[in-house]
């Protein structure tokens, strides 16, 4: 069986429907291409429904999100900001674009996020040091969603604000709340390869208005009251256009299906891989938490194979099935070398042993029967 005798199965493309095209077209009609038109408004309407955030900033990138939001929580040059080891490498960047650095936190076991203990050794230690910890990052790796009720119970004690990178995790709930609206400011991410897509495309979510006001005023350059362009602070050009809110529109009415199918997803990987020793699929959910499942992966138990999780992504590719390594923690980042790091072990060997396998909501379960009997012919 040669890989072209299957079309490429990809880890997690876009998922279109019809909806989307509705609202692009209603744009090109109106001619309502540039930034800020009805879409742009409807879409942050729809986070704010959805999230049950009072407001939400449509932005161009996550990324961007993430920058405003440390820009509104007041940190600069000589602050601290700390952030988990255990994400992508776009969580700790806007750290250093505000002039600020990085502490790293390691994961715990059960959710493979923020671990409450090790942040507050964090933060004990940091403030021992006569540090200014200015902001706290939680992230939901993969749509799980961290553990918040202790982590907001650490962050209050200490009076820090945090700031919820839920970029991968749309869709996710929490003692039946949805994520994204925890945090003192809120990030989503609307990439190509998210739940639902702009194409590119992010949100920072609030239920401050003088904040929402703020980042919107920063996001479009800034620009002072006055009939000419008359600018008195630093300004982006971070605003989502009019055209690809469009298309999140559109995705949003289908949000629901589509954190449905990735959950059956993970449940069928869950099914077929049992059987297997060597396999461990990843962090079943804590009580009262739903996961979006964005991402289904599995971890290597080294007592039973020898086998790597590069083997089984080479492997992968010669039956043309794209996966990917976990995130490599970002205290093993030659970027971070310098940044302090609190715990260690965990992260690095989920890193070790853990690959994630194609998730998009439009797999068939003929598609993951596929990866399945591709794993077993290594395991």
């Amino acid at each position: 069986m040669h890989s072209d005798d299957h079309d490429r199965l990809y880890l997690s493309p876009p998922h279109l429907g019809r909806h989307e095209l509705n609202y692009l077209h209603k744009a090109i009609e109106d001619n309502w291409v540039a930034p800020v038109g009805p879409n742009l408004d409807g879409f942050e309407r729809d986070l704010c429904q959805y999230t049950g955030a009072k407001y939400a900033v449509a932005l161009s990138s996550g990324t961007a999100a993430i920058h405003l939001g440390l820009l509104l929580l007041g940190v600069g040059p000589g602050d601290e900001v700390i952030v988990p080891s255990f994400t992508f490498v776009a969580t700790a960047n806007p750290v250093r674009y505000v002039g600020a650095e990085p502490v790293f936190v390691d994961s715990e076991a059960s959710t493979w996020n923020l671990c409450p203990e090790r942040l507050r050794e964090a933060l004990d230690e940091r403030r021992r040091l006569g540090k200014q910890v200015k902001a706290i990052i939680v992230v939901h790796l993969y749509g799980m969603p961290a553990r918040l009720t202790e982590i907001l119970a650490v962050a209050a004690e200490y009076g820090v604000p945090v700031l919820e990178d839920a970029a991968e995790a749309l869709g996710a709930r929490y003692h039946g709340r949805p994520l994204g609206a925890f945090g003192a400011l809120s990030v989503l991410s609307f990439n190509g390869n998210k739940i639902i897509t702009t194409s590119g495309g992010g949100a920072l979510l609030t239920d401050n208005g003088d904040w929402a006001r703020q980042a919107r005023f920063l996001a479009t350059q800034a620009r002072d009251a006055a009939p000419y362009y008359q600018h008195s602070v630093q300004g982006y050009n971070y605003r989502l256009s009019n055209l690809l809110a469009g298309i999140g529109r559109g995705q949003m009415e289908l949000i629901e299906d589509r954190v449905k199918r990735r959950r059956e997803i993970y449940a069928q990987y869950c099914e077929l891989l049992q059987p297997l020793e060597a396999v461990q699929v990843g962090p079943a959910e804590p009580a009262d938490t739903r996961a979006n499942r964005w991402l289904t992966t599995l971890l290597l138990r080294p007592t039973y194979t020898e086998r790597t999780p590069e083997d089984l992504r080479l492997h992968l590719e010669t039956r043309n099935i794209e996966s990917r390594p976990l995130w490599k923690p970002l205290h093993l980042q030659p970027l971070f070398a310098a940044v302090p790091m609190y715990g260690g072990p965990l992260s690095a060997d989920l890193f070790a042993r853990g690959l994630c396998l194609p998730s998009g909501s439009a797999m068939t379960d003929a598609d993951v029967r596929r990866v399945v009997q591709a794993l077993r012919e290594m395991l």
